[in-house]
């Protein structure tokens, strides 16, 4: 695998986990368990920036995509 492919397998992992940690401080009733599902997706947005960014370093500074860019 390649760099760009494992970051795109990294960020669909972290946009899951979002989603279960959404889901699940939605869904309980315990105030604690909440804040802390809360928490946790918070913590998934920063982390899925700082994969974005990454990504979008890799294919903007990668020859091959640079090529692919000035055909499009």
């Amino acid at each position: 695998m390649t760099v760009q492919s494992d970051l795109k397998t990294a960020i669909a992992a972290c946009e899951s986990a979002k989603g279960n940690y959404d889901t699940f401080a939605q869904s309980t009733e315990d105030e604690a368990a909440k804040t802390m599902f809360q928490q946790m997706s918070q913590d998934m947005d920063n982390h899925l920036q700082q994969l974005n960014s990454r990504m979008k370093y890799i294919t903007e500074s990668n020859p091959m995509n640079q090529g692919q860019q000035q055909q499009q």
